[in-house]
Parts: C-alpha cells; sequence; structure tokens
C-alpha cells in the first residue's frame, strides 16, 4: 500500500515561549519602521522634559534656591529625568500598540509568522524601554550644563531608565490590549499618568506633602526612579536604593506579564 506523503506544516507559536530569534525579529522590524520617523520623536522627546527643566529649573529656581538641600536645578535636572523616562514609554506604547493592533492590523501579519504574543509584547517592550532609556538621559546632561556636577555612578542612569521604562512601556502596551477606543486614553492619562507625575517628588519633596500622599509615593514606581537618578547624582543611600531598584524591577515584571494577558486575550481568539 502507498503510503501518503507526508507535507510539512508551518511551525505556530506556542504561547508561553520566549524565542531569541521572533523577539530579534520584531526589534528589527521596529528599529526600521523607526528609522522613517526618528527625528520628530526624538524632537518630542528631548525639548519636551529640557522645556520643563528651564521652566521650572530657572523659574521656580529664582524663588526657592535650594530644596532638599540640594541646588533647584539640580533637583529638577535629576526628576526631570524620570519624567522623560515616563512620556518617552508609556504615550508610544499606548497609541503605537493600539494603532498597529486596531488601524494597521500589523499584529495579525506578525502572528502569521512563528511569533506568539508573548514575543510581540516583549519585543514591544524592549524596543520602547532602550528609546525611554536613551532620552530619559537627555536633561542630565542639559542640568550638567547649568551646573550639575558630574559622576561616575551616573553611568547607572540609562540602566534604571531602561528599567522603569521596561514596566511603563509594558503599562501602556496593557492599557492598548485592554480598551477598544483611542479616545478612552483621556481617561487613563487624567487618572493616572497625572496623578503618577505630579506626586513622584519631581519637582518638589514628597516630605511636604500630607502623609498619606508620603505612604502612596512609595508605591508610584516614578518615584523610586526618582529617587535612585537622584542618589545616582548625589550619592546612594545603600540598601534605601535596593529596594526603590527591587521596586522598579517587580513592578516591570508584573505589568509584562499583565500586558502579555491583555493582548493574547485581545489578538487570539
Amino acid at each position: 500500500m502507498a503510503t501518503q506523503a507526508t507535507i510539512p506544516r508551518p511551525r505556530r507559536g506556542r504561547v508561553g515561549r520566549l524565542d531569541r530569534p521572533a523577539i530579534a525579529g520584531v526589534l528589527v522590524r521596529e528599529i526600521t519602521n523607526f528609522s522613517s520617523f526618528w527625528r520628530s520623536t526624538t524632537f518630542s522627546s528631548t525639548i519636551e522634559p529640557t522645556i520643563y527643566l528651564l521652566a521650572f529649573g530657572f523659574g521656580f529656581g529664582s524663588l526657592v534656591s535650594t530644596v532638599g538641600g540640594y541646588d533647584y536645578v539640580e533637583f529638577v535636572g535629576t526628576g526631570t529625568v524620570a519624567s522623560a523616562v515616563l512620556f518617552s514609554s508609556v504615550f508610544p506604547s499606548m497609541f503605537g500598540t493600539f494603532v498597529k493592533r486596531t488601524f494597521q492590523h500589523t499584529y495579525d501579519a506578525i502572528l502569521a509568522a512563528p511569533v506568539d504574543t508573548e514575543e510581540i509584547v516583549t519585543a514591544e517592550a524592549l524596543w520602547i524601554s532602550i528609546r525611554a532609556g536613551t532620552y530619559g538621559c537627555v536633561p542630565m546632561l542639559v542640568a550638567i550644563v547649568f551646573g550639575l556636577g558630574p559622576r561616575i555612578d551616573m553611568l547607572f542612569v540609562p540602566l534604571i531608565a531602561f528599567v522603569a521604562g521596561f514596566g511603563w512601556a509594558s503599562f501602556g502596551i496593557m492599557i492598548a490590549g485592554l480598551l477598544t477606543k483611542i479616545d478612552n486614553f483621556g481617561y487613563v492619562t487624567s487618572t493616572v499618568i497625572t496623578p503618577t507625575f505630579l506626586t513622584a517628588g519631581t519637582f518638589f519633596p514628597l516630605t511636604g506633602l500630607p502623609e498619606w500622599v508620603q505612604v502612596l509615593g512609595n508605591f508610584n514606581p516614578l518615584h523610586h526612579t526618582v529617587e535612585l537618578v537622584r542618589h545616582a547624582a548625589f550619592g546612594w543611600e545603600g540598601w534605601a536604593d535596593v529596594g526603590h531598584l527591587g521596586a522598579l524591577v517587580l513592578f516591570a515584571l508584573i505589568l509584562w506579564r499583565l500586558a502579555i494577558r491583555a493582548m493574547t486575550r485581545r489578538l487570539i481568539t
């Protein structure tokens, strides 16, 4: 009896894996696509935090000379790094992911290859966090120009920004997977992003706020980012900084898994 020829079937993605070639493929696509609009993204991601630094640093700096023992320009300059990381990670991930998922159907095309949602989310978050880690250093360089003393420990700032950026990128991807309308992003911005930005200790120390706000600050990932960047510039504080870093890593891991879950539910039917 003649045996039927076995027709090879294309390998399908398995949920729960992390293939390096698949992640690299998505990263290459993102880098190639980014080369077409990097100028505008770089301009907005670097100019906006620099304006914040100059406006608050020299505006309030003319009224308040020192805050927490630091020159106010230095205080704001180190804090604005965290703000730059937030804005250059959470908004591109929210809007970019939603557009690619809903309007461009980019992820549908990628899933036709042996790539699953875990690899898509991981690659997207990695790429956005790399950008955030780069753009986040710009305010610190500006602050150095205006008098912030450079220290060798500042070389850890890109790593801190990368970890924080990964968490916020995962948060944005999760929101893009949960919401069905892009107009609803305004609710997230008003109720989550803005309060997070204002209670991180970027422009004023949390010690001057009510005690309950100070307690909530410990649950604010942006506050941990501000503290780590500030201590990299002015001096580490031992186990306290280990706690700050641990909080950022935990935030990144939890939001990464939640982003994968949200996007899997949205893309796999």
